[in-house]
């Protein structure tokens, strides 16, 4: 049975793996919300793929923010009707190269599930190795007997990071752009006050990509190094979670430990306090 070597894999270890009999290859595009139009590639997708609805289908569309996190249900029942199983090898990527894919392989491990890894550079790495491409289809195979079970701490809710500000034992690290955390540029969302959560740091999630691919091991680590502290645990935290899951892959494959994403972020922080 496949296993992925690492949480990030090339297109050529992609390519040469798609025939393999467990392989589930899921596409996690979304739009950007800084963005008006960035449904880049919308009719083609990486052949076989499934297309994961973050969105509608694997976010808990009745909460109060968006892409709030599941219920374990939740998860489970959508999962399954994608026919993955418990013994799928899951590659996810998304059209922006290294964005919204990251949320997918955190979701699947606060969920138990680790035998899944994130597409370095996504479908335009994809597309630019000339590797095989079909139009977008639902998919409509068999169920999957794929089981969901919560590892409590992948996921920090409101209230849970209002006790960590401030604690020593704790880190925040926001992964929005520099000017959004310092507040010079307005949020995106309307109506959303800018700012950052008092004691945070700031490494925008764009610092660790080059040409939509992670920069290799070393400058990543060069880069959380001056912020991250091995004895400590980190939240990460962006404007809705999505980016804020980029971080902890990058400090996942520095050799961090103890990672956390704050669910509701900035989004959800800028809306129940004022500022400081």
């Amino acid at each position: 049975m496949l296993h992925v070597p690492k949480p990030l894999v090339s297109v050529h270890w992609l390519n040469q793996h798609l025939a393999d009999e467990n392989l589930i290859v899921l596409d996690a595009t979304i739009g950007k919300v800084t963005e008006a139009n960035s449904d880049s590639n919308a009719s083609t997708q990486i052949v076989s793929a499934r297309f994961f609805d973050i969105k509608q289908k694997f976010s808990d569309t009745n909460a109060s923010f968006p892409n709030t996190f599941p219920s374990v249900e939740q998860f489970t029942t959508q999962s399954q009707a994608l026919g993955i199983h418990n013994d799928s090898c899951i590659v996810v990527y998304d059209d922006k190269g290294i964005y919204s894919s990251a949320r997918v392989w955190w979701m699947f491990k606060a969920f138990g599930f680790n035998n899944v890894a994130v597409l370095d550079g996504g479908l335009p790495e994809w597309i630019k190795h000339n590797y095989p491409l079909e139009t977008k289809a639902d998919y409509s195979g068999k169920p999957g007997n794929f089981t969901a079970s919560y590892n409590t701490g992948f996921i920090k809710f409101f209230d849970d990071v209002v006790n960590e500000v401030g604690e020593d034992n704790h880190i925040i690290v926001d992964a929005r752009s520099q000017a959004r955390f310092s507040g010079e540029e307005p949020e995106p969302r309307a109506g959303l006050r800018s700012g950052n959560i008092p004691g945070s740091f700031n490494i925008p999630y764009t610092s660790l990509l080059e040409n939509g691919c992670f920069k290799d091991v070393e400058q990543l680590q060069a880069i959380f190094k001056a912020v991250l502290s091995e004895h400590k645990q980190t939240t990460f935290t962006c404007g809705s979670g999505i980016t804020a899951c980029v971080l902890a892959l990058g400090a996942e494959l520095s050799g961090y430990k103890n990672l956390s994403i704050y669910d509701g972020s900035w989004t959800e922080w800028g809306s129940l306090t004022e500022d400081e």
